[in-house]
């Protein structure tokens, strides 16, 4: 998120989201000063991987709640745009707590250099996440052929849950 819509607006989007009783995966931020483009996406915290949880109505909920919410702060152009949708079936994982509630599942990772002194893209199973030294936290990933990688979480640029149509 860019630095100049500053963490309240991420802080109160997400309040708002979790009042409602979802969770919010990613906020986005695009567009320019003048017509800002808000990106939400939303998730139940129960959520099952695979399996459709969030609705067309569940979006719109969201976004009639948040709206009264962003149109009264002084720091966001009246012009802005809210989009809020589902993470879809290949969810990022965004936060630290994704990586412990999905652990078991397939994932995809894309590093910011090499991760583990493999490759810069890894794919395997995820084994959760590790606190090390100093609280430094590391993704315990388990490769196809059965080897177990362990990398900080810090060199992870990108990351998701890996869907395989028709069950293969």
């Amino acid at each position: 998120m860019p630095e100049e819509t500053g963490n309240g607006l991420a802080a109160d989007i997400e309040r708002g989201v979790e009042a409602l009783g979802y969770e919010l995966v990613e906020l986005e931020v695009a567009g320019n000063r003048a017509r800002p483009i808000l990106r939400v996406s939303i998730d139940r915290p129960d959520s099952v991987p695979g399996t459709p949880a969030i609705s067309v109505e569940d979006c719109t909920a969201v976004s009639r709640a948040l709206e009264p919410m962003l149109d009264a702060r002084g720091d966001l152009s009246e012009r802005y745009v809210l989009e809020v949708g589902s993470p879809g079936v290949e969810r990022p994982l965004a936060r630290p707590r994704d990586w412990t509630r999905f652990a078991g599942q397939e994932v995809s990772v894309r590093g910011r250099g090499t991760l583990a002194g493999k490759a810069r893209r890894l794919q395997g199973e995820l084994l959760g996440l590790e606190r090390g030294e100093g609280d430094a936290e590391t993704v315990a990933l388990r490769l196809p052929g059965g080897e177990e990688v362990r990398f900080p979480l810090a060199e992870v640029e990108k990351a998701h849950l890996v869907y395989r149509w028709g069950g293969r």
